[in-house]
């Protein structure tokens, strides 16, 4: 199973970007996943994230900026990003559960941590 993300792209500062990820495979429409981002020269960090019950979690630059959402029918995961800044600038990441093959289906394990994750997006936001 691979992810892919896609919507990155070059935005003027103040601009919005829509990021989207999707699965080779039908499998995480019921399992936590979330979006991680990279700029250059600092460590992978948590954006946002998204329990199987709808329960969200954002980073202190990202919240009230930043909205997270699964659609569950289809297991795309979408991050909304409004009001970028330069400091946005980085490779966006999306990740999901764990999961456990079983009985010609996947189960998502609610694990403490991401097992599948995409290449990722670049966003590069310029003033």
């Amino acid at each position: 199973v691979q992810l892919m993300e896609s919507g990155g792209g070059e935005v003027l500062a103040g601009g919005s970007l829509k990021l989207s990820c999707t699965a080779s495979e039908f499998v995480f429409g019921d399992c936590k996943m979330a979006w991680y981002r990279q700029a250059p020269g600092k460590e992978r960090e948590l954006v946002s994230s998204i329990t199987v019950l709808g329960i969200t979690n954002y980073a202190d630059f990202a919240r009230g900026r930043f909205t997270i959402s699964h659609d569950k029918t289809d297991g795309t995961l979408y991050l909304q990003m409004n009001s970028l800044q330069f400091e946005d600038t980085a490779m966006y990441y999306c990740a999901a559960d764990r999961t456990d093959f079983s009985g010609g289906r996947y189960f998502c394990r609610d694990a403490t941590d991401f097992g599948y994750w995409g290449p990722g997006t670049r966003v590069t936001v310029t003033v």
